[in-house]
């Protein structure tokens, strides 16, 4: 597809699973991960993830300010939301363990905010959006969410999950966006991508 054939696009994030998202979609990219420290004060799910978005987007625009080329950058963050409980990616097996039994049985909820920075003639503006997916998971046992740690998959993924990998075996139902529970809601990055 040639969705804004037009621009470069360019891709604030080392995610493989928003890189496989574009991909899918047929949006070429290239992939310039933004390196800013990602400090906010925001604890409200859908502020945090907005406000990280627009720090990785504009860090990586800085690099495209003053040139003739016409460029997207999409800066995006993903996190998991258990009632008041923000989790973002298990620093140990041990808190991987943590989240995953907080998690069972349970409903929660995955926000991604995407801001896109467009530069245009030399102009910049900016947009920011996000999304929020609802997700319920069946209860698991103690040694199951043991056997699905071992795998390595948790352990870089917000919640201590991959809905998309093996734990798509506890995942009773969701409402909403899945790819945004992946790491991005394509679906919606594209209608503004053709809008532009």
């Amino acid at each position: 597809m040639n969705i804004a054939k037009d621009y470069k696009i360019i891709l604030a994030s080392a995610s493989p699973r928003r890189r496989e998202l574009l991909e899918q979609v047929g949006i070429e990219y290239e992939c310039i991960p933004s390196v800013c420290e990602e400090i906010t004060k925001e604890t409200e799910p859908a502020k945090l993830v907005s406000e990280l978005s627009r720090l990785k987007a504009l860090d990586v625009a800085k690099q495209f300010e003053g040139t003739d080329e016409n460029t997207i950058i999409i800066g995006a963050d993903t996190i998991v939301c258990l009632g008041n409980e923000i989790m973002g990616k298990p620093a140990s097996e041990a808190q991987a363990f943590q989240m995953l039994k907080k998690l069972s049985g349970r409903e929660h909820s995955v926000f991604t905010g995407v801001t896109l920075v467009i530069i245009k003639n030399g102009k910049t503006r900016h947009m920011t959006l996000y999304a929020e997916t609802k997700v319920h998971v069946y209860p698991m046992k103690d040694e199951e969410i043991l056997d699905y740690i071992k795998t390595g998959e948790p352990m870089d993924k917000a919640g201590a999950y991959a809905i998309q990998g093996m734990f798509s075996a506890f995942i009773e139902k969701i409402e909403g966006d899945y790819n945004n529970v992946v790491g991005l809601p394509v679906s919606r990055v594209c209608k503004i991508l053709r809008e532009v």
